[in-house]
């Protein structure tokens, strides 16, 4: 078999186990602001684009599955795995995740978001495996999907499997955090990896009207771009954790877990607590978090947005103009 051939009696399994991943993720409604992405995740085999991956402990206790191990049980697990609703590690170095597959109801979760319209540009952040770009072009056609990753071994891969995959977008190796001028303007940019504040870069490539869907905190910030000056939005309800951006766009501060031992030990891991506490990381004493926290009722994603004004960009609760209002690096 070559590099990323499936092995023949192998083709059954994989076309019945992406049906079973699409009855799920149709099930999950992840897609149901826009069922037309069915088509494309009953068409694009996600196993093209994870020859290999890791199971396990990242910190050197994970298993590596692939595509052409030698023993056809695990060559079966490898197709089962590949169509499990779940992330699967692509790229390790030294125990640190550096790449991965995100789990298959939230990118149809994501690209459903994304709201993209028939002739629509897109700029994908995060190159990843290639699946999401595929994914993309199913959709769109070729031209109109531009994928950027800092790592070259990254772009290098993705660039084979989505031609295995028979898809040609445009692959960048170049740092996301800068997006990508020479393709530009976008109607849509989506990242699939986790910011710490909006690159203004963005805002410059994007056309009027244009929607951004990016990873922040834990959360799903969208934001509608106004000009390249201005863009606003509110967090989804679908919480998100992804591997940070590397290169120009900097990872924001770490949780003070040390503090946050004070905290009632009840909320203190409590999801949407962590989520403020994240967004606030650095801006906001943990006390000060918990305290708006319980005050405001314990709020809900949704209630929480960005706003990127000029020079300035601030995260905030209900209001743009406050009283809850943290500014972002």
């Amino acid at each position: 078999m070559g590099a990323h051939a499936i092995d023949p009696g192998l083709d059954d399994l994989a076309a019945t186990a992406r049906a079973a991943l699409v009855r799920e993720i149709e099930a999950s409604g992840a897609w149901a602001a826009d069922p037309v992405w069915r088509e494309a995740f009953e068409s694009v085999p996600r196993h093209l684009f994870v020859p290999y991956y890791y199971v396990g402990a990242l910190a050197g206790g994970y298993e590596r599955r692939w595509g052409e191990d030698p023993s056809p049980r695990r060559r079966e697990n490898w197709v089962r795995g590949a169509y499990a609703d779940a992330p699967l590690a692509t790229r390790v170095r030294d125990g640190e995740l550096l790449s991965s597959s995100s789990q298959p109801s939230l990118m149809a979760k994501m690209l459903a978001e994304l709201a993209v319209r028939d002739g629509d540009a897109v700029l994908e952040i995060g190159a990843g495996t290639g699946y999401n770009a595929a994914l993309l072009s199913h959709r769109l056609g070729d031209g109109q999907v531009t994928t950027v990753d800092l790592d070259p071994e990254i772009t290098d891969s993705a660039r084979r499997h989505l031609a295995l995959a028979g898809h040609h977008p445009t692959v960048v190796t170049g740092d996301g955090a800068r997006g990508c001028p020479e393709r530009a303007p976008f109607d849509r940019i989506i990242a699939t990896c986790t910011l710490s504040t909006i690159p203004r870069a963005w805002l410059a490539q994007c056309a009027p009207g244009a929607r951004i869907l990016a990873p922040f905190a834990t959360g799903l910030i969208a934001l509608r771009v106004r000009d390249s000056g201005y863009a606003e939005g509110r967090f989804l309800h679908t919480p998100a954790y992804f591997v940070p951006l590397r290169g120009g766009g900097r990872p924001g501060p770490e949780l003070p877990d040390a503090d946050l031992a004070e905290l009632p030990r009840r909320t203190r891991n409590h999801e949407l607590l962590r989520f403020l506490l994240t967004l606030t990381a650095g801006r906001l004493d943990p006390h000060e978090a918990y305290a708006i926290w319980e005050r405001e009722g314990q709020p809900p994603r949704q209630r929480y947005g960005i706003t990127v004004d000029g020079g300035r960009a601030w995260a905030w609760l209900d209001d743009p103009a406050g009283p809850y209002a943290w500014p972002l690096p």
